[in-house]
């Protein structure tokens, strides 16, 4: 799933894609050591909160899609619990100001870019690998 090449280089005891590794961390260490403590903060809740909206909603849709699928852990009564969610993640971002939502649009549109630019060319499905 890694592109070639230097975000691929896996080390060779660790199994593990090493070299990207080091330099998110450093992306993230630049970033932090240079943003006040509090706008980390605020743009870490609203990513986090998005992500509880998305699974609540997750659920609801995979619960009425497909109700006979086992499942391991039931989420108790659905669709309140998911609902709820939604609803108090939604309030809870939505009282975290305007700045932090333009910060997450902007952050969600450079990813998505960033997403369907590579995806475009590398994509299994549109260019199948022959067996």
């Amino acid at each position: 799933l890694l592109p070639k090449g230097f975000f691929a280089a896996i080390h060779p005891k660790f199994r593990t894609p090493y070299k990207n590794t080091i330099l998110v961390g450093l992306l993230a260490a630049i970033v932090g050591s240079l943003t006040p403590i509090d706008d980390i903060g605020k743009m870490v809740n609203i990513g986090t909160l998005l992500a509880f909206v998305i699974v609540c909603i997750a659920v609801l849709v995979l619960r009425r899609i497909n109700p006979s699928q086992p499942r391991p852990f039931r989420t108790p009564w659905v669709p309140v619990v998911p609902i709820l969610g939604v609803a108090v993640n939604g309030y809870m971002m939505y009282k975290l100001g305007w700045i932090n939502w333009a910060r997450l649009i902007t952050w969600l549109v450079i990813g998505l870019v960033i997403y369907f630019t590579y995806s475009r060319k590398h994509s299994r499905i549109n260019n199948p690998v022959a067996r």
